[in-house]
């Protein structure tokens, strides 16, 4: 039996449409990876651990709150709408469709 193929990062990259207000969301070209739309920050449940697209659940997640870490600056915190799993994820600051500020600095979470 052979070794499991390693997922290429670069192919996860990729533009997709958001599941939850179906804008179509470009690629990330800032050298980090999109996992969220820019303009209504939700995202989709497909990690267990950060990059690993290992969950099963594949359902939208809620963006619910705003933390900053050392090294990664400010997060947004997605909640899965389906099993509660919470992950915080990177904002965009750069590229061709940064996160809209406004939007998270409008939010009810600060």
């Amino acid at each position: 039996m052979s070794a499991p193929r390693a997922r290429s990062r670069r192919a996860e990259n990729t533009g997709f449409a958001c599941v939850h207000c179906t804008a179509p969301v470009p690629a990330n070209t800032d050298g980090h990876y999109r996992n969220h739309c820019p303009y209504c920050l939700w995202s989709l449940h497909v990690d267990d651990l950060p990059g690993d697209r290992a969950s099963g659940c594949r359902q939208p997640m809620e963006p619910v709150g705003l933390v900053e870490k050392s090294g990664k600056g400010w997060q947004v915190v997605h909640r899965c709408t389906a099993c509660g799993h919470r992950q915080p994820n990177r904002l965009v600051r750069d590229g061709e469709a940064p996160d809209d500020l406004d939007l998270v600095l409008s939010l009810p979470w600060l």
